[in-house]
């Protein structure tokens, strides 16, 4: 069962956006010791056909939570919402 919340930041290397993105995603990832996968839509052409003017974008289980700039919002909720699902299941009994 995975415990740990797992963002992707659809970017661009060259992206100043998604820098900025990612810098302020940090204290997010600290606090709820969440994952970042970082994807650059250059590298594969249906990302970059995509999210080409989107970028950078944020998804978080399939669902997008922002693009251009971080909603800390609605990342802080669903980083929470992840804590709470993980907290409430059963664990497993051996």
């Amino acid at each position: 069962m995975k415990t740990t919340a797992s963002l992707t930041l659809y970017g661009r290397a060259w992206c100043h956006l998604c820098e900025e993105m990612r810098a302020a995603l940090e204290p997010l990832l600290a606090e709820f010791g969440a994952q970042l996968t970082v994807i650059d839509v250059d590298t594969d052409p249906l990302l970059e056909a995509r999210y080409n003017e989107w970028v950078p974008v944020l998804v978080c289980d399939g669902v997008e939570l922002c693009h251009h700039h971080l909603d800390e919002g609605r990342v802080r909720a669903a980083l929470a919402a992840h804590a709470s699902r993980v907290a409430a299941a059963p664990s497993a009994a051996f």
